[in-house]
């Protein structure tokens, strides 16, 4: 379930230096997974000329496309390299998230890889729609890939939910663990764990004059910490790397991130859409910005995307 066979990097056509494909070569060195260098284009110029014919209009598209192709074929040569396959896939498409998404589907890839930008004046990440599409839309796992290495010995953040223990949480967590496992084997990198717990509703402590929220929140910690070195214990992860922090997932999980200097931190995500997805956020979202490694977004088992039907 989790082998990652099959690589479909998306390419960015702003620049010729492919962090995600460098990713997804070191990725597949080792299992000899088959990579797809995907690029999606499209051209309003060319679709709003009402001079040209239906066939006219069709030729300058291919030629674009065989442009963009021969790019690719530079920027992919010095990667093709030790017997790592590299495929070539330009496709002419205005929407790039859903044209990406719909050919992993079709194509049964296990794992779409694509880099973001870094802003140079700031040094802040900037993602664009597509990231968050891919994040909220892909049925399969996406990284996105910064400027950031995978040293030999690094470390692997989990952001894992322990504050309900509902089937399909503890499932998503399990998900989670076993992806981190797999590529810290690959990597030799250290796993660990990490889990935001809420701190005292300020309401009850005004409310209850007799309201203890040192013991409450004690109380709170420990039942996360007794649940996460429960789920660290089940998968031969040392307690030591266990991490439970006061404060919500999106402070807790970059704050880890940047202290143990993690190259990578996984993390699930609901894919929620429409009104939901706006009024609550998604952790993954608030999470992903202030993050300086890469990040593996994880959908729960059986989750259908909105483009399996188109």
């Amino acid at each position: 379930m989790m082998d990652y066979q099959k690589l479909l990097v998306v390419v960015d056509p702003t620049t010729d230096k492919q962090a995600a494909l460098a990713r997804a070569v070191e990725l597949a060195s080792e299992s000899q997974a088959q990579i797809t260098v995907f690029l999606s284009i499209f051209d309003f110029s060319y679709e709003m000329t009402s001079i040209l014919s239906g066939q006219e209009r069709e030729a300058m598209r291919e030629g674009v496309i065989n442009q963009r192709k021969a790019w690719l074929e530079d920027i992919v040569k010095p990667y093709a390299k030790d017997g790592v396959v590299i495929n070539l896939e330009v496709v002419w498409h205005n929407r790039p998230f859903e044209s990406i998404i719909k050919y992993a589907i079709d194509n049964q890839f296990d794992l779409i890889v694509k880099g973001t930008h870094e802003h140079d004046k700031l040094k802040s990440v900037i993602f664009t729609p597509t990231d968050w599409h891919l994040m909220r839309k892909a049925p399969i796992p996406v990284l996105l890939v910064k400027e950031h290495d995978w040293p030999v010995a690094g470390k692997i953040v989990c952001a894992v939910n322990v504050s309900a223990e509902d089937e399909a949480n503890e499932s998503l967590n399990g998900k989670i663990v076993a992806h981190a496992l797999k590529l810290a084997k690959q990597f030799d990198a250290q796993v660990h764990l990490v889990n935001g717990y809420p701190g005292t509703p300020v309401n009850l402590a005004i409310e209850l004059p007799d309201f203890d929220s040192h013991t409450y929140s004690e109380t709170i910690r420990l039942q996360h910490e007794e649940r996460i070195n429960y789920l660290a214990n089940a998968y031969g992860i040392p307690v030591e790397n266990c991490h439970v922090k006061e404060g919500l997932p999106e402070d807790v999980i970059p704050d880890l991130a940047m202290q143990l200097d993690a190259e990578l931190v996984i993390l699930g995500t609901i894919g929620r859409t429409g009104l939901s997805a706006a009024l609550i956020g998604n952790t993954a979202e608030h999470v992903i910005d202030s993050i300086n490694c890469d990040l593996l977004a994880i959908k729960p088992d059986g989750y259908k995307s909105p483009l399996e039907e188109l």
